[in-house]
């Protein structure tokens, strides 16, 4: 594998569709987002799941193995990242002896911001709102 400066995967992107879930699903506690950062290390979240990614690189693909939770339950699993034709990414997402899934998401549009060191965004502005 090259290094992680070679990979056209990393940045953020969207997960817009699943196989095995909705998008309601998919956006159930925010934005359902995948972080591949160029340090090795990234992040999932979609549905009542959060979990952080460990990274392997090469110029279209990604390896990953992960560990978070689903629905407060300890969870892991591994997957990976392929750069498909058109600049789209499809996302093999494997849990430790269970499910797996594919996620197609899309490049966010500013693909630069983490949400690594703080909380997701609100799902709905609407939440953050008060009652006049």
């Amino acid at each position: 594998m090259t290094a992680s400066a070679d990979c056209q995967l990393i940045g953020r992107w969207l997960i817009v569709e699943a196989d095995l879930w909705d998008r309601s699903y998919l956006d159930l506690c925010g934005p359902a987002i995948v972080t591949i950062g160029e340090d090795g290390h990234g992040e999932i979240a979609f549905g009542a799941v959060q979990a952080g990614l460990d990274l392997g690189y090469s110029p279209s693909m990604v390896f990953l193995t992960w560990a978070g939770f689903d629905e407060m339950d300890e969870v892991t699993g591994d997957g990976s990242a392929e750069l498909l034709d058109g600049g789209s990414i499809q996302i093999t997402f494997a849990y430790h002896n269970d499910d797996e899934a594919v996620l197609k998401p899309k490049r966010a549009p500013s693909s630069t911001a983490c949400f690594c060191n703080g909380p997701r965004p609100a799902a709905s502005p609407i939440l953050l709102m008060r009652p006049l």
